[in-house]
């Protein structure tokens, strides 16, 4: 029986790392029928950016959960909220991973037929966390797989300009040139590729539009809130005070509650601890959606929600989203879902979403998804 390993962020506690893991995992497993799929650990490595305001003396990730804890929870959110947010945080790992097939130790075993990097930004090598850093792991470096493939692999921020700043241009050069097969996410990461080797990539959806995972069997088909309520989506602290304060008059014009998932925000009625597919069944039973993520607009998409995607620009300092979430909205042909100014969130959400189209165009494109992973996993020439 083959063996394929799944190299992906799987270890990040996100709902959207996890359920894209989840999801390509199901993909593969989909295209063939004799062979063993599971997860790929990679070691972090260094970060190329230093960041002042995280200590780098030890710790690892449990170091840098409690960081992050400990600067979300000064979002004004009611006590209440703070522990069930750092308890989301702190138990994320035991409580969740099990559900997506996360195994409790890390797995490094080199014997492999097929290794397959993706999805998700496993390609952001200049950044500052150091649950990640730059480490060549995740561009398969010294990989022992027979075969090496990536996909909807995305660079997420970083750009050439900042891979030659850092001097890390010829080592990525190296790496890719030992792919068998390599795909990316968005047209940054493709234009990247082409430049360091001359090839131009092919382009895919991130797994979660493609597996049908509005209908996977572990979500719940009952509600689980009676009420009537939206969805605020975002790290904490992200929405900024006139975002919330949209947030909030638009729940009050509908009749409706404001309820948080994955970090805290001053606009909601409550923060939800729940597991990944839980949150697929509120996401479903929402009125409306409103987030500034990639994988909160892919998980309000695919359970054809009415929502807003927030667009920010990061003009040179601070997060910026806008290449991201442009290229999403885009791709999917929902650029109207784009909220840039946040005082016409009324107006957006009366404008009716035809989800129609965006149906035709993921079958098309999970058919594409599916040809090239059963190509590549039947792929019969190995680099040496």
């Amino acid at each position: 029986m083959k063996t394929i390993g799944i190299m992906s962020m799987q270890r990040i506690y996100n709902y959207g790392s996890s359920l894209q893991a989840y999801a390509l995992r199901k993909l593969v497993e989909e295209s063939t029928n004799d062979a063993l799929v599971h997860y790929l650990d990679y070691t972090p490595g260094p970060p190329l950016v230093k960041s002042p305001d995280i200590k780098r003396n030890g710790g690892g990730r449990l170091r840098r959960t409690f960081e992050k804890v400990s600067e979300y929870s000064k979002t004004e959110a009611r006590i209440l909220d703070k522990i069930r947010f750092f308890n989301h945080k702190s138990h994320y790992a035991s409580k969740y991973f099990p559900l997506i097939g996360i195994s409790a130790a890390p797995r490094h075993e080199a014997n492999i037929d097929l290794q397959i990097i993706g999805s998700d930004e496993v390609f952001n090598c200049v950044q500052d966390n150091t649950n990640v850093g730059y480490t060549r792991d995740l561009f398969g470096h010294e990989s022992k797989a027979k075969k090496l493939i990536s996909y909807a692999a995305s660079f997420g921020n970083t750009t050439l300009e900042k891979i030659d700043a850092y001097k890390i241009r010829k080592e990525l050069e190296e790496d890719f040139l030992k792919f068998d097969a390599i795909s990316v996410r968005d047209f940054n990461s493709q234009e990247i590729v082409s430049q360091l080797i001359g090839e131009r990539p092919e382009i895919h959806l991130d797994p979660t539009l493609v597996y049908p995972l509005s209908q996977d069997s572990k979500i719940p088909g009952t509600r689980q809130r009676s009420f009537k309520y939206i969805i605020a989506y975002g790290y904490s602290g992200r929405f900024n005070d006139v975002e919330n304060q949209a947030v909030r008059k638009y729940a009050n014009h509908i009749g409706a509650k404001v309820l948080a998932f994955g970090g805290l925000q001053s606009s909601a009625d409550e923060f939800i601890d729940c597991d990944p597919f839980a949150l697929l069944a509120y996401f479903r039973d929402a009125e409306a959606v409103i987030t500034d993520t990639f994988h909160g607009t892919i998980f309000a998409i695919i359970n054809e929600v009415p929502f807003a995607t927030i667009i920010r620009k990061s003009h040179g300092v601070g997060y910026g989203n806008s290449e991201k979430l442009g290229y999403l909205l885009s791709s999917m042909n929902l650029e109207c879902r784009a909220l840039n100014d946040p005082s016409t969130l009324p107006e957006l959400m009366e404008e009716a979403v035809d989800f129609s189209p965006v149906r035709v165009l993921r079958e098309h494109q999970r058919a594409r998804t599916l040809n090239y992973l059963r190509s590549a996993i039947d792929l019969g020439v190995v680099n040496d």
